[in-house]
């Protein structure tokens, strides 16, 4: 193999698009992928590609420091695309201890684990982070989050994210070690745990439940295709230059309520319901603390240095988003059931 690459949270949303593209398209690449496969990771995400050649999956927690450094040593790792991370903002606000485990502490001890093994041989190697433009904080009604934006973040999840980016950058200028960061916005389509916003509703309207809406429904974020994102980390990964940040967004700003009611009448027109039904079950609720009013990614950068742009605008995308989740019925009822934990038993014993 001319290359063996570890993805972390490799099962994930995001990180199985990631481990599908890799696989798919460098078929002479080793492709690792490593996950704790929490509620968030599912393998059958990747069941078209588990058996592949290039392929190889193994179940560990990057917060345990001796099994971290025991797979580097295993597979001598050329490259890392770590994507392993609690995301979920609710979720950090309940439980923030656990969001420093997973994103600042896990982050250290692989970023430990490549310092050990490439000391001395950083030729050809890279550690690349992915992040989020969670991390700048909140904009007001104009302007957008650029590479050079100060960090300001405003929840236990971003801050233990800009965290972690803040630990990749220190181990570049103090150990020299090679790495790329990249800060994505939100991002929607298959594979997506349904805690998440599109997902959610999408799940919902199906079963004529309600669709909580924070506050005034006004908060604003800029939307990115799943499989967009993917394309850009690999452009990232194999052309993007060392100890730089890439912002990746979709050009693509919606407010939260727009984009609801946006998808609430494709709902009607997949489900065959009367125009105005899904948006009947909206219900507003009490906003959440923290809650940042708008971000919005400029990806000029990555746009103008390795021509990366977005492949599909919102409302194209979300069509095939809810297309896929109505035609994926049995990985929804796996996954709101929690049968999908069995499928490592079942594949792995």
């Amino acid at each position: 193999m001319k290359k063996t690459i570890l993805i972390t949270g490799g099962a994930g949303f995001i990180g199985s698009h990631v481990v599908r593209l890799f696989v798919n398209k460098y078929s002479d690449y080793k492709i690792v992928n490593l996950d704790k496969l929490t509620y968030a990771g599912n393998l059958e995400n990747l069941s078209d590609v588990e058996n592949a050649e290039n392929y190889i999956f193994e179940k560990g927690d990057i917060v345990d420091k001796d099994f971290i450094e025991q797979i580097f040593e295993k597979y001598n790792f050329d490259g890392v695309i770590h994507l392993a991370a609690e995301s979920h903002v609710d979720r950090s606000i309940t439980n923030p201890m656990e969001f420093i485990m997973t994103n600042v502490v896990g982050t250290v001890n692989l970023l430990n684990a490549a310092k050990n093994i490439w000391k001395g041989n950083e030729d050809g190697k890279l550690f690349y982070h992915v992040s989020t433009d969670e991390v700048y904080g909140s904009l007001g009604n104009t302007g957008l989050f650029l590479e050079t934006t100060s960090y300001d973040p405003q929840s236990p999840y971003s801050s233990s994210k800009a965290s972690s980016d803040h630990f990749v950058r220190a181990y570049g200028n103090t150990y020299g070690m090679p790495y790329v960061i990249s800060n994505c916005s939100n991002n929607y389509g298959p594979n997506q745990f349904p805690e998440k916003l599109l997902p959610l509703f999408i799940n919902n309207i199906k079963h004529s439940k309600s669709l909580p809406v924070y506050g005034d429904g006004l908060f604003t974020r800029d939307w990115l295709y799943v499989v967009d994102h993917a394309r850009a980390i690999d452009v990232i990964y194999h052309e993007g230059r060392n100890a730089e940040t890439y912002n990746i967004g979709g050009f693509n700003e919606w407010t939260n309520i727009d984009l609801i009611k946006v998808m609430c009448k494709q709902m009607d027109e997949f489900l065959g319901n009367p125009d105005g039904t899904a948006e009947g079950l909206i219900t507003y609720v009490t906003d959440r603390p923290g809650h940042d009013k708008r971000y919005a990614i400029d990806a000029t950068k990555l746009k103008n240095e390795l021509g990366w742009e977005p492949s599909l605008q919102f409302e194209e995308g979300l069509k095939k988003t809810i297309k896929w989740y109505l035609e994926n019925e049995e990985w929804m009822e796996n996954i709101t059931s929690g049968e999908y934990q069995k499928y490592y038993l079942e594949q792995y014993g």
